[in-house]
């Protein structure tokens, strides 16, 4: 035998204490059921401690020890179906899928207008970030939209980071942004009117930003996982901008180089974000514009949702019960499908984001 070998104890390694009384049975069930190894047992004579190890969790079974009996949380291996154990000591063993669904909760409709911001309308949020929510009741839980303003320009505290979503873009309304994003090149900087899809799973990093920064964020669902990837370094070495991204594109649109078309709604006219192709018809983002009078034309929709912004000046929108919102720049509404509404007495400079989502949006 190898002396030193021999004589190479393993160091202490992080465990989870889980009480177990009947250690016996409760190490059979771990090893039998789950296929964990056994690491340490004492004493040799009348076991009451156990460490087993297994899935990337590491128990010490302790038929002393008091508490509480803990929960643990397993993917399932190949050919396992997600399930729910309690082991004898009283640990629960959650079997769960290895990547679960995306759950996308059913769509509430609601009208939502929100006024531009008063020197109280921020929340503050992670990273020195300051936060509006545009869309409180979340349309069931369907889609968030943020206003998120940073006072302080300069490096951002930021990680290489992705999220789990259907569906995610930011505009750049105010100032700009310095962000780098996985297998899309160097990092590069969003100037105001510039927009970015992020297509779910792709790694990304805010850098910097100016001083005053605001950008408008949707995603659907609202309520999604953030992950960190701090083994990944940005920017990568390859560059793949045709890559799909769970079957989106990544789309970094440039309003400098956009080119201005005419819009079905009367007297105006936009500059598509490029998003519609990117999501295989799951969402439409465009700037809009005044570029004539317009007529005061009632307008409606069909798609799951219909978001707008106000990016500059103001007009009245007038909703189908004939009640009227003011919209300065920086208000947003939601229109639920098949609400007519009308934009009224726009002034010469009115322009805003306008968002649809839905199938073939």
């Amino acid at each position: 035998m190898d002396e030193a070998r021999s004589n190479r104890f393993p160091e202490e390694a992080s465990q989870i204490v889980a009480p177990s009384a009947d250690l016996a049975t409760t190490l059979d069930f771990f090893q039998q059921e789950l296929g964990f190894r056994l690491e340490m047992i004492f004493p040799a004579d009348r076991p009451r401690v156990a460490v087993v190890a297994g899935r990337g969790v590491r128990l010490r079974l302790d038929a002393q020890a008091a508490g509480s009996p803990v929960t643990m949380r397993i993917p399932c291996v190949p050919g396992e179906e997600p399930r729910v154990l309690i082991a004898p000591g009283g640990t629960t063993v959650e079997i769960v899928a290895p990547i679960p669904p995306l759950e996308v909760p059913p769509l509430r409709p609601a009208f939502v207008v929100m006024d531009a911001p008063g020197k109280d309308g921020w929340n503050p949020g992670r990273a020195g970030m300051l936060y509006r929510d545009l869309i409180p009741g979340r349309q069931g839980g369907r889609i968030i939209a943020s206003h998120i303003h940073i006072p302080e320009g300069g490096a951002v505290p930021d990680y290489v980071h992705f999220h789990r979503v259907r569906f995610q873009m930011i505009y750049c309304f105010r100032g700009w942004v310095r962000v780098v994003y996985e297998d899309q090149g160097p990092p590069f900087t969003l100037e105001a009117g510039d927009a970015v899809l992020q297509p779910p799973g792709i790694r990304h990093r805010v850098l910097e930003c100016s001083p005053g920064l605001e950008v408008v964020e949707l995603s659907s669902p609202a309520a999604h996982a953030t992950y960190t990837d701090p083994d990944l370094d940005l920017p990568t070495k390859t560059v793949h901008n045709d890559r799909l991204y769970e079957g989106q594109r990544f789309v970094h649109h440039r309003a400098q180089r956009a080119a201005w078309k005419s819009d079905p709604w009367s007297g105006f006219e936009h500059r598509d974000l490029g998003f519609r192709l990117a999501t295989d018809g799951l969402a439409t983002a465009r700037v809009v514009r005044l570029r004539a009078p317009a007529a005061s034309t009632d307008l409606t929709h069909d798609k799951e949702l219909l978001f707008l912004f106000v990016l500059r000046g103001r007009a009245t929108l007038v909703d189908d019960t004939q009640s009227s919102h003011p919209l300065a720049t920086a208000a947003s509404a939601v229109i639920p499908p098949a609400r007519a509404f009308t934009l009224t007495d726009p002034s010469d400079d009115f322009a805003l984001l306008r968002v649809r989502m839905g199938s073939d949006a």
